[in-house]
């Protein structure tokens, strides 16, 4: 599985998908690195290059190696972080490649022998997962870096632009389901988009309304020749179903349900890729309810610290005490409180998941902000109220 479909393409239809290879080859040349084509004399080399994050970035590593003498071509590859030159070693070093990217502003390490890309075994399989909550490349670093760990795990391709990776494992050693939750417990949310196994397919249905449609479907399922197991989905809809190629196609699944169930069911292979979109609105939308709820209490913590001291009534009720604290401090902590611990809840989960397989990633850096700034203005608050010195608001 060498490629990822990715995004429509502007004036195409829906279906006509752009195609980016993750873990394929990339260029136009291809072979090792450190290979010489003896019959040109040239030399081609792969170059790690960290710092791009955009396709700016790779126009600016190629114009930086193509202006060194010697150099033949130069392909960049902004989702594996490579570059992949051919050049006359009479006139150029390797030295002189890494110096010029340097100079462009970027990171480069020649990769050695070791980090060819060798021909898939045949047991091995390529899993593309989507991977939600990563902010730089401190977070694409930390999640290559998890993935790697696993047993079982060959290589790993985290791209943060599209939010996706690729990943070659095996099977044997490790399932796609560990593979999603080691990423969870780090800190991120993932979610399978695809596999490199032949014999497994996602069918989305339409016409499953009721338990009836479901017990239909299994009785179906169930008479088909070639199917050896299926898993229906009724909350979404869809069956993952592992078949045998040699007796049944797509097609022909795909048809049986249709002829069997006298047109009251429908299905059709599931574009994962679609489901990935929806999912991405969803979390949008969770985000924005979020940031709704926090502005909705937030607003009332900036009108008492801004516009109730110059409310003669509203002033002297926020000033007065409850104990040995004031009131407005009360209902301010009691407010910011909410925002910090309940919507700002899924910060302290990830972070702590994050932490606790000794990574960092950005939501570590805002629970370390904002839990400085709410500690140190409670305890301030309380030092006022038992003290009852006079200080100005720190909410």
């Amino acid at each position: 599985m060498a490629h990822l479909q990715l995004t429509a393409l502007a004036g195409g239809r829906d279906d006509d998908m752009e195609e980016v290879a993750l873990l394929g080859p990339y260029g136009d040349s291809e072979g090792p690195p450190g290979e010489v084509d003896e019959e040109a004399g040239m030399r081609r080399v792969q170059v790690r290059v960290t710092g791009m994050t955009c396709s700016a970035c790779t126009g600016a590593v190629e114009a930086a190696v193509s202006a060194c003498r010697g150099v033949r071509s130069v392909a960049v590859s902004l989702l594996q972080n490579r570059a992949r030159v051919v050049f006359d070693p009479a006139l150029a070093k390797e030295e002189d490649i890494v110096e010029a990217i340097e100079d462009a502003g970027f990171e480069a390490e020649i990769l050695p022998d070791s980090a060819v890309s060798q021909p898939k075994s045949q047991k091995a399989l390529s899993g593309q997962f989507r991977i939600g909550g990563m902010t730089c490349a401190a977070c694409v670093n930390s999640v290559e870096g998890i993935l790697m760990k696993l047993p079982g795990v060959k290589r790993a391709v985290v791209a943060l632009a599209t939010s996706l990776g690729e990943v070659e494992y095996d099977p044997a050693a490790i399932s796609k389901d560990e593979i999603v939750q080691a990423i969870e417990d780090a800190g991120f949310e993932a979610a399978l988009l695809q596999s490199s196994e032949q014999d497994k397919a996602l069918l989305g249905l339409t016409g499953l309304h009721t338990e009836r449609d479901v017990d239909l479907l299994h009785g179906i399922l169930k008479k088909t020749e070639g199917l050896r197991q299926f898993d229906v989905n009724s909350a979404h809809t869809e069956v993952e179903i592992t078949f045998d190629p040699e007796v049944v196609g797509l097609r022909s699944i795909v048809d049986t349900i249709e002829m069997e169930s006298s047109g009251r069911l429908k299905a059709h292979v599931q574009n994962p890729y679609v489901r990935s979109a929806s999912n991405d609105a969803h979390e949008a939308s969770k985000m924005l309810h979020l940031l709704r709820s926090s502005l909705f209490l937030s607003i009332p913590v900036f009108f008492m610290r801004m516009v109730c001291p110059r409310i003669p009534f509203l002033s002297s009720f926020l000033l007065m005490h409850c104990g040995p604290f004031r009131i407005g401090d009360l209902l301010k902590w009691m407010l910011v409180s909410i925002v910090q611990f309940v919507v700002g809840k899924k910060f302290y989960v990830a972070a702590y998941r994050a932490l606790r397989h000794g990574s960092t990633n950005m939501d570590v850096l805002v629970v370390l902000g904002t839990t400085a700034s709410y500690v140190y203005s409670v305890l301030r608050s309380s030092l006022r109220g038992i003290h009852r010195i006079s200080s100005s608001d720190v909410f």
